[in-house]
């Protein structure tokens, strides 16, 4: 009686199917592995053969969920866009100071790239250097929408600030803290991440504001 027991258990868990991914679970899988290996400091150029070979999966299987690496890379830029535009937006809708809205927005896209250091790689361009140009002209799109953020709670503080010129204020403040948003996650990507891009955060904030 407990033979036959074993050996139907045995015959079941034989022809138990192979658990297939749920619907974009795959594609999840494919981005995620694909930021892990840009998290490789001096990672070379990321090939669909290396990408299959780290997932266990054919080439031909990346391309059931994207049809070219190039549109890999847009899934990435796609999270980065929604992760911090989103959390952009609430800071934008709080009644917090100006000054205090503009240090918390850079505060937070340099946290973001400190805990993901291959999206760090994509938003400075060094991860797409041999890819489409599209992807740089969207990365390029979004540190202008991150700049037009800025820009618009800066203005609030001159206004407060009765500036004859808050249009102009709000412009030239908001350019250099991109100009240093940029020159921090350029550092961090290049320096093999040693150099956290939030270093003397607060102090340097207070110099640029």
């Amino acid at each position: 009686m407990t033979t036959a027991h074993t050996s139907s258990s045995s015959a079941q868990t034989q022809t138990t199917p192979r658990k297939r991914p749920k619907p974009g679970e795959r594609r999840i899988q494919i981005l995620q592995a694909l930021a892990a290996m840009l998290e490789q400091p001096g990672a070379e150029r990321i090939t669909t053969a290396a990408l299959a070979a780290r997932l266990e999966v054919s080439e031909a299987a990346l391309y059931r969920h994207f049809a070219s690496k190039a549109q890999m890379f847009e899934g990435l830029i796609e999270f980065i866009e929604t992760s911090i535009f989103s959390l952009l937006n609430q800071i934008a809708d709080k009644s917090d100071a100006a000054q205090l809205k503009a240090r918390h927005m850079v505060t937070v896209l340099l946290q973001f790239a400190e805990r993901n250091p291959g999206m760090a790689r994509v938003m400075v361009g060094d991860a797409l250097v041999f890819e489409n140009d599209r992807l740089e002209q969207r990365m390029n799109q979004f540190f202008e929408r991150f700049e037009s953020s800025l820009r618009q709670v800066l203005r609030e503080q001159a206004l407060s600030q009765s500036s004859a010129t808050p249009t102009v204020d709000a412009n030239v403040q908001a350019s250099v803290l991109v100009s240093f948003v940029v020159g921090r996650l350029q550092r961090f990507a290049r320096s093999g991440y040693k150099r956290l891009p939030t270093e003397h955060m607060d102090a340097s904030l207070a110099l640029l504001t």
